[in-house]
Formats: structure tokens, C-alpha cells, sequence
């Protein structure tokens, strides 16, 4: 019966893949291009909800919102208790 080798011993062992390129961590080029930011001016820490169910966390009375997620940004600039940050 083969002595089963522990786990240090078998990553050592790994071998690597064939056409398996790594990803890159954080956001590509400036991230802040891609999002609009609201500052919530009722609460601190609350969930928005969207009408198409999807929600928004809102943090520290910050929310982000992909520039290209039209239905979020309709939502929030509608509502009198968010205001867009100028970056």
C-alpha cells in the first residue's frame, strides 16, 4: 500500500496548464470612467431596488452604477434622494 503523500508534496508536484493565459487583478485602466457614483442624502447603508428586481447596494451613502446599466441610472437620477457626484 503506496504512503499517501501530503499536500505541500502534491502542489509541488502541479503542473502547468497549456493555453491558459492569467487574468489581472482590480479594475482595467481607470475605474472610475466606467462608473457614476450617487451619494444616497437619507441613508448611509440601504439596498436599492431597481424596477427590474436587480438590486444596489448603497455604503457609507455611496452607490456605483456601470455606466452602461441604463435602467440604474434612469432609476437613481429620477429619485430626489440621490444626487450624482461630479468626479
Amino acid at each position: 500500500m503506496a504512503k499517501a503523500k501530503p499536500e505541500v508534496e502534491a502542489l509541488a508536484e502541479a503542473q502547468p496548464v497549456s493555453g491558459l493565459v492569467p487574468v489581472a487583478q482590480g479594475f482595467p485602466g481607470n475605474a472610475s470612467d466606467q462608473f457614476i457614483t450617487f451619494r444616497d442624502t437619507l441613508y448611509s447603508s440601504r439596498t436599492v431596488i431597481l424596477p427590474d428586481g436587480r438590486s444596489l447596494p448603497v455604503a457609507k451613502s455611496i452607490v456605483a452604477v456601470e455606466v452602461s446599466d441604463d435602467i440604474a441610472l434612469k432609476c437613481l437620477k429620477a429619485h430626489p434622494e440621490y444626487e450624482q457626484l461630479k468626479e
